[in-house]
């Protein structure tokens, strides 16, 4: 009799053939190390940060439309707070005044692929592109150097990671996502970031949803009273002498820092 099996249960039952050799033969055995060291080693972005200071980042997400992008940049500003947006290359040529805008304000901004594609079945070169063609907008248009890439979709793999890297950037991703772009309510928005916030967290809005305004006004003041402080990704995230656990968390080596 032939068992046919999914994929998913396939990759499921290789996983588990694969602990089940690592545990039942000797640990000296250096090919069953080897594999599993690989398969270890994936390569992560960066999801949150390690730190004892009451310490987050706004991130926005800019791919369509810009409605609420004066409304979001008037909010950081008289609240005197820091916030980091990540731009798409066609959202940068439509909105050529939002990116100055958002410059002069003190905002940062950061690459977000140029078409908004899911990066990973793209090849190595098509990957390149998308991000090389950010890099130099925002360069001409704020005269800064992009340092940091946030994946459309959050869809990565190793290929796209080391790429980024090659052209000097990091990769940074979340860990609590308002879902501000499901059209939640105001206050299914607030209550969803206030439930997951923690020291180093990053936090990600849509700088075009519905209530992305309205929920971000509430959240200043309220994450204020709480005692954090708001930073730019670049305050927080490191470029080098980091560590990454299995979470995404990034640790600080600060003994290799010169």
């Amino acid at each position: 009799m032939i068992i046919m099996l999914r994929p998913k249960k396939i990759l499921k039952a290789a996983a588990f053939f694969t602990l089940l050799v690592i545990c039942v033969l000797p640990l000296s055995d250096e090919r069953i190390m080897a594999a599993y060291a690989g398969y270890s080693m994936r390569k992560l972005p960066v999801y949150s940060v390690e730190t004892d200071k009451k310490m987050v980042c706004l991130t926005f997400d800019a791919a369509w439309g810009a409605d609420k992008t004066q409304k979001i940049i008037d909010l950081i500003s008289g609240n005197e707070i820091k916030a980091t947006f990540f731009l798409t290359g066609f959202w940068i040529d439509k909105y050529e005044e939002e990116v100055k805008m958002l410059n002069a304000a003190g905002i940062e901004t950061e690459n977000h692929s140029e078409n908004h594609p899911d990066m990973t079945k793209l090849s190595k070169e098509r990957m390149r592109s998308e991000l090389l063609s950010v890099n130099k907008k925002l360069k001409a248009l704020t005269g800064k150097e992009t340092r940091y890439f946030r994946p459309p979709f959050g869809s990565y793999n190793d290929k796209l990671i080391e790429t980024a890297e090659e052209v000097g950037l990091t990769v940074v991703q979340w860990d609590v996502d308002s879902l501000d772009w499901k059209d939640n309510k105001t206050s299914t928005i607030v209550n969803r970031v206030l439930s997951k916030v923690r020291n180093g967290s990053i936090i990600l809005f849509h700088n075009n949803s519905d209530f992305v305004w309205e929920a971000v006004g509430i959240l200043i003041p309220t994450l204020k009273n709480m005692g954090y402080e708001f930073a730019l990704i670049s305050e927080l995230v490191a470029t080098q002498n980091y560590t990454i656990d299995h979470t995404g968390r990034q640790t600080i080596n600060k003994n290799d820092i010169s």
